[in-house]
């Protein structure tokens, strides 16, 4: 079972972690889903993604793209259909325990900034932690990632 990555986010944005994460899953040879909860926040993060960092290229698509199950990393809304080995979630997307599962790693992405967000997410931790999955929790508050807190891990 993957250990679930939440990433409390005070100093970046959600766009400024993915563009530090997905190269990082895709060296790790990871197909990548990002599951959101918005059609619109989902068409921005793809032009986001197309504008990318300057040299750097990161192969993507939505699931209502044609052939979504070949894309490298896939922006969706619902089940990846891309087989991946990585799934993103963003703007309080649910993950489930049974998909958790079968993954290599998940990440939750939450804006420390807004209490909704921050309420999700520690909804989330617990329902994971209650079903036993493995969960880390890194803060940027000092102004570098750092491990807060765990449970589960192997």
């Amino acid at each position: 079972m993957a250990e679930v990555y939440f990433y409390h986010l005070t100093r970046s944005s959600t766009q400024d972690a993915l563009l530090a994460l997905l190269p990082r899953a895709l060296q790790a040879g990871w197909r990548v889903a990002v599951r959101g909860r918005d059609p619109e926040r989902i068409d921005q993060l793809d032009q986001m993604l197309w504008r990318g960092r300057p040299g750097d290229f990161l192969p993507h698509g939505q699931d209502k793209n044609p052939h979504p199950e070949l894309q490298p990393v896939l922006l969706t809304l619902g089940a990846p259909s891309n087989d991946p080995q990585c799934l993103m979630s963003i703007d309080g997307a649910d993950l489930d325990p049974s998909e958790i599962a079968a993954m290599a790693r998940c990440c939750i992405f939450f804006d420390g900034q807004d209490p909704q967000a921050t309420a999700q997410a520690r909804t989330q931790w617990k329902a994971l932690t209650a079903a036993g999955c493995a969960v880390i929790y890194w803060s940027e508050e000092s102004g570098r990632w750092e491990k807060k807190a765990e449970t589960g891990t192997r």
